[in-house]
């Protein structure tokens, strides 16, 4: 009899079925992936598991016995516990503060730390784990809050852990040490539910995997009796890889992009960027690598100008845009895929057609006399929707009603309708699907070929060795090293964003 049990699974949504009669089981001490394209039912259906959903049918079975899980609290007290992409943690508290909140132990009304540290350090020494107790949130590393999360899910005896996503931020060696951790886990007994678009690791990781496509699972398969190709097929069909071409000579093409010795002050709760120069070549695609938090928001905010250089120079085709706004930054070419797409990227409440114009609703032959041309705007903005494949009930509809990978795609339809002289492309693909990655991918590369300087900022290894030409890395808010991807790999670039600094080569 399976651990977990979950049968008839249903959930309906105003328009859609996110799950449709799904039935998914786990063994006792088992890593299970459940993998599937954005929007096939996942995180729907363990947001049901953990309580913050509730399903319009279908049973729970956990141990051979229903049980019923109406909210989180639920669920932790019967030992599930989840892993959130973005961490459920204080940032002005310590670690210990963190893992033992809701449940300290007291002496008299106070924290008793001394039997929170000593419980905490045998579970510790337990997993082979290092974690600063004493370290504030605000102070550790990704990698560390992940540990943080995990170990507050343990605190509280949780059998049944839920990973979202979780190597999405890491190093390559932070995610070797998660899953040394994950496989210490599994040999105790517990049972580990793993989320990931990333079909290598779930085959390094997972026992069995479970595939949902569009809210219904198309099957079941061992890990030992399957591979990447064929769970690809399972999730969206066959997907074509998209890499860069080999032996590009960029060499006597022309800076589109120089950044020289840009140092940006710090504020409050931000990073500061210091003495960064680098150049990105007309038709190049020079990638970003780096732990998030190294000053990667803080890169764009300086391209883009929302933030100025206390000293330094920004040119983009000879130009000095130093001190530009944002305005005439884009009158000049640049482009910018924002890192969250929903707080900085569109006006969710607005229609569709407002948000493909959002850039440029004041110049012609948009706008003329402070009055919208509003057939014209209508009629560009459907041959946009077409050209760039996004799937929308109509241009009138609110964004809020799109797809994750959908609301990427309006995005990019409207920074590159007209190809720009400069892309500043922050996380282009994150936490979308294979069909919607290689698609954006494909994209990229294309506008690559037609000349724009792309500056590529991802935390996906894979990614950036796929399509970019070079690679610079940053590590708190200073550049520690220039690959040519010829020289780069997963190891080098690990270590690098980890913060060993190596020679300049490219």
């Amino acid at each position: 009899m399976a651990y977990l049990e979950m049968r008839g699974i249903t959930k309906r949504f105003p328009g859609v079925i996110a799950n449709d009669h799904v039935d998914f089981s786990v063994e006792e001490g088992e890593i299970h992936a459940l993998v599937g394209e954005n929007g096939a039912g996942k995180t729907t259906l363990m947001r049901i598991l953990y309580g913050l959903e509730s399903p319009d049918e279908g049973i729970i079975r956990l141990g051979g016995r229903a049980v019923r899980i109406p909210n989180p609290q639920a669920a932790i007290r019967l030992g599930i516990g989840m892993v959130h992409q973005h961490f459920q943690l204080v940032p002005s508290f310590t670690a210990l503060e963190n893992i033992v909140l809701n449940r300290e132990p007291r002496r008299g009304p106070l924290l008793d730390r001394q039997h929170a540290r000593c419980a905490l350090e045998t579970l510790i020494e337990r997993l082979g784990l290092e974690v600063d107790l004493g370290a504030r949130i605000s102070e550790l590393s990704v990698g560390e809050r992940q540990r943080v999360e995990i170990l507050k899910l343990l605190y509280r005896n949780a059998r049944l852990i839920i990973l979202d996503e979780p190597t999405t931020v890491l190093t390559p060696q932070e995610t070797h040490a998660l899953f040394a951790m994950l496989r210490r886990l599994k040999e105790e007994g517990r049972t580990i539910i793993f989320i990931s678009h990333r079909l290598s690791e779930v085959m390094e990781i997972a026992d069995r995997v479970t595939v949902l496509r569009r809210g219904r699972v198309v099957g079941v398969r061992s890990v030992a009796s399957t591979d990447e190709r064929e769970l690809a097929r399972m999730m969206v069909g066959e997907v074509a890889a998209i890499a860069r071409q080999a032996c590009r000579s960029l060499e006597n093409a022309p800076p589109a992009l120089i950044v020289r010795d840009v140092t940006l002050a710090e504020i409050p709760g931000r990073l500061s960027l210091k003495g960064l120069s680098f150049e990105v070549r007309r038709g190049e695609i020079l990638g970003v690598a780096g732990v998030e938090g190294n000053g990667q928001q803080e890169l764009v905010e300086l391209l883009a100008g929302l933030r100025f250089p206390q000293k330094g120079q920004i040119l983009l085709d000879g130009k000095d845009i130093t001190f530009m706004d944002v305005r005439g930054r884009r009158r000049h070419g640049l482009a910018v895929i924002p890192p969250d797409r929903l707080q900085e990227g569109l006006s969710l409440p607005a229609p569709v057609w407002a948000n493909l114009i959002a850039t440029r609703y004041h110049l012609p032959p948009f706008s003329h006399l402070g009055l919208l041309n509003r057939a014209l705007i209508r009629s560009y903005a459907a041959q946009l929707i077409q050209k760039f494949e996004v799937m929308v009930p109509s241009i009138d509809a609110p964004a809020l009603a799109l797809s994750g990978g959908n609301l990427q795609r309006l995005i990019i339809a409207r920074e590159v309708s007209t190809p720009p002289r400069v892309l500043i492309a922050a996380h282009p693909t994150r936490g979308l699907d294979m069909r919607a990655t290689q698609a954006i991918r494909k994209l990229l590369l294309e506008l690559a070929d037609q000349g724009t300087a792309v500056l590529l900022i991802s935390t996906d290894i894979d990614e950036l060795l796929a399509l970019s030409d070079r690679l610079l890395v940053l590590h708190r808010g200073e550049i520690v090293g220039f690959l040519p991807i010829s020289q780069a790999d997963p190891e080098s670039l690990g270590l690098l964003m980890a913060g060993r600094r190596l020679e300049r080569r490219g």
